[in-house]
C-alpha cells in the first residue's frame, strides 16, 4: 500500500489497551501507580537535594548518582501520568504525535541510563584500581563532560530509533496492546515494510546497550582483580558496599531491557512485554534510590548531617 492510493485512512491516533477493560480493576491499578509514581519522585529528588546541600557528597559517584535520580524521575514522568490519565478515564486514545514523543523520549532517556550506567562503572574502576590519580583525572570537567557524553548521546540514539520509526505509514490498525506506545509494539501496527526499521532499530539499540555494558564488565573485571589482591577486610568492605548497589541496579536494569529489545521473540509476547515493561519503567526507577541508599554508609552520614543541621535551627 502506497501514500499515492485513494481511500487510504491513515492513522490520527492509537489506542492503549492497557492491562484491563474492569473499571474496579482501573482503579486499583490508577492507585498502585499513583502510589509508586509518588514514592519514585520523592526518592529520587531526597537523593538529588541530599548530593546538592550536603558537601562530602561532592564527589563523582554521588555526582552521577543525582544524574541518574534525575533521569528516574523525568524516565517515569515521561510514562506514567499518561497511564493514569488512561486508567482514570477509560479512555486509551493518545494522539499519533504524542505517541512518537513519548517514544522518542521514552528510548532516549533509557539510552541515556545505559550510558550513565556504564560511566559509574568507569568511575569506580578509577576510583578502586588507580585511587593515587583519580582526584586529577575525574575532575570537575571531566565530570562535567562525561555526564554530557550520556545525555547527548542517548538522545541521539533515541532519534536514530524513532527516526526510523516516523519514516513508517500507519494506515490501519491503531490498537496497541500496551500501556504505553512501546517501539515494538508500534511498529507492527504499520502498514509498510519494517525490515530497515527493525534493523536501525537493533542497531542503536545493541549500540545503546552493549557499549557499555562492555565498559562495565570490563570496569568490574579489573576491580574484583584489584579487591582480591587486597589485605584489609575494611577494604573489602568498602569497595563492595559501594560497588555492590551498582552492580544490582546494573543487572535489573540490563536484564530488563536486553530481554525486551535485543532477544529474538516468538509468538504472542505482549502480556510479556508487559511484565518486563512494568519492571524497567516502574519498579526500577523506585528501587534505585533505596537500593543506594540502603547500606551506603556516605549517605546515612549526610543524612545525619543534614538532620542534625535542621534540629539546631529550630532550637536556635
Amino acid at each position: 500500500m502506497r501514500m499515492g492510493e485513494e481511500n487510504v485512512t491513515f492513522v490520527k491516533e492509537f489506542i492503549l489497551v492497557g492491562f484491563s477493560s474492569d473499571r474496579r480493576t482501573q482503579i486499583l491499578l490508577f492507585v498502585v501507580v499513583l502510589i509508586i509514581y509518588s514514592l519514585t519522585i520523592v526518592g529520587n529528588l531526597l537523593i538529588i537535594m541530599l548530593v546538592w546541600v550536603e558537601s562530602s557528597l561532592h564527589i563523582p559517584m554521588y555526582f552521577f548518582l543525582s544524574n541518574l535520580a534525575g533521569l528516574e524521575i523525568c524516565y517515569v514522568t515521561t510514562t506514567l501520568p499518561q497511564t493514569m490519565a488512561s486508567l482514570v478515564s477509560g479512555n486509551g486514545a493518545i494522539s499519533f504525535t504524542r505517541c512518537m514523543a513519548q517514544m522518542y523520549i521514552t528510548l532516549s532517556l533509557g539510552s541515556c541510563e545505559c550510558l550513565l550506567l556504564g560511566v559509574m562503572a568507569y568511575d569506580r574502576y578509577l576510583a578502586i584500581c588507580h585511587p593515587l590519580i583519580y582526584t586529577s583525572v575525574m575532575g570537575w570537567w571531566r565530570q562535567f563532560l562525561l555526564a554530557s557524553v550520556t545525555w547527548v548521546g542517548g538522545f541521539l540514539l533515541g532519534s536514530l530509533m524513532v527516526g526510523s520509526a516516523t519514516s513508517l505509514y500507519f494506515c490501519g490498525l491503531n490498537r496497541i496492546d500496551h500501556f504505553i506506545c512501546e517501539m515494538a509494539m508500534v511498529i507492527k501496527l504499520s502498514c509498510t515494510d519494517t525490515y530497515i526499521t527493525e534493523a536501525a532499530i537493533f542497531l542503536a539499540a545493541s549500540l545503546g546497550v552493549l557499549l557499555p555494558l562492555s565498559i562495565i564488565m570490563t570496569s568490574y573485571g579489573f576491580v574484583i582483580s584489584s579487591v582480591l589482591k587486597m589485605r584489609s577486610t575494611a577494604g573489602w568492605r568498602k569497595a563492595f558496599s559501594t560497588c555492590g548497589s551498582h552492580l544490582i541496579v546494573v543487572t535489573l536494569f540490563y536484564g530488563t531491557v536486553i530481554s525486551m529489545y535485543l532477544i529474538p521473540r516468538s509468538g504472542s509476547t505482549s502480556d510479556r512485554d508487559k511484565k518486563i515493561a512494568i519492571f524497567y519503567l516502574v519498579v526500577t526507577p523506585l528501587l534505585n534510590p533505596i537500593i543506594y541508599t540502603l547500606r551506603n554508609k556516605d549517605i546515612h552520614d549526610a543524612i545525619a548531617k543534614v538532620l542534625q543541621r535542621l534540629d539546631i535551627k529550630q532550637k536556635s
